[in-house]
C-alpha cells in the first residue's frame, strides 16, 4: 500500500517541519540562556520537583534546547532528536496541566520569562495546545525523519 505522501514531497515536508521544530528549540533555547537564574525561578515556579533539582534543570535546559536546534538544523540523528523532543513535549505539557489542575498561576517560561503571575494572565490552554502543535511535528519526524539538506542523508550514503 502506497503512503499518502511519498518519495521527494515526504522529503520537503520533513525538511520544514525539521528546520521548524529547530527554530522552535533555538528559540526557547536562546530566550533561557541569557538569564539561568530566572530559568530556575521558572522551574522552580511549577512546584513540582525538589529544590536540589531546580537549579540543574533550569541551567541545563537551554543548553538542551539549543543542541536539539543545533541537530535538527544539522538534520543529524533526526528520528533520536525527534523521540527525545517528544519526551520533553510531553513533560512540559504535564507540567502545564498540572500547575494548571492545582490552581498555581504561573508563566510556563516555556520562552523566557517564567514565575508566578496573577491568575488573569495564565494561559494554560493555550500553551498545552501551542505544545501540543510541536508534539505532531516531532511525531512527523519519527516517522518520516529523512528530509533534504541532511547530514543523516550524507551518512546513509
Amino acid at each position: 500500500m502506497r503512503r499518502v505522501v511519498d518519495g521527494p514531497v515526504a522529503e520537503w515536508i520533513s525538511t520544514a517541519v525539521r528546520l521548524g521544530l529547530a527554530v522552535v528549540w533555538a528559540w526557547a533555547g536562546l530566550a533561557k540562556i541569557s538569564d539561568p537564574a530566572v530559568a530556575a525561578q521558572a522551574v522552580r515556579a511549577y512546584r513540582i520537583l525538589p529544590e536540589g533539582l531546580v537549579k540543574p534543570v533550569g541551567y541545563g535546559l537551554p543548553f538542551l534546547e539549543l543542541a536539539l536546534a543545533l541537530l535538527l538544523v544539522l538534520g543529524l540523528g533526526t528520528r533520536i532528536v525527534a523521540v527525545i523532543s517528544i519526551v520533553l513535549l510531553l513533560t512540559f505539557i504535564a507540567g502545564i496541566s498540572s500547575a494548571w489542575a492545582r490552581g498555581i498561576s504561573i508563566d510556563c517560561g516555556c520562552f523566557g520569562g517564567g514565575g508566578a503571575v496573577d491568575k488573569s494572565q495564565t494561559e494554560y490552554g493555550q500553551e498545552i495546545a501551542r505544545d501540543c502543535g510541536f508534539l505532531l511535528l516531532a511525531l512527523w519526524l519519527v516517522y518520516r525523519p529523512r528530509s533534504k539538506a541532511s547530514l543523516d542523508g550524507w551518512l546513509a550514503l
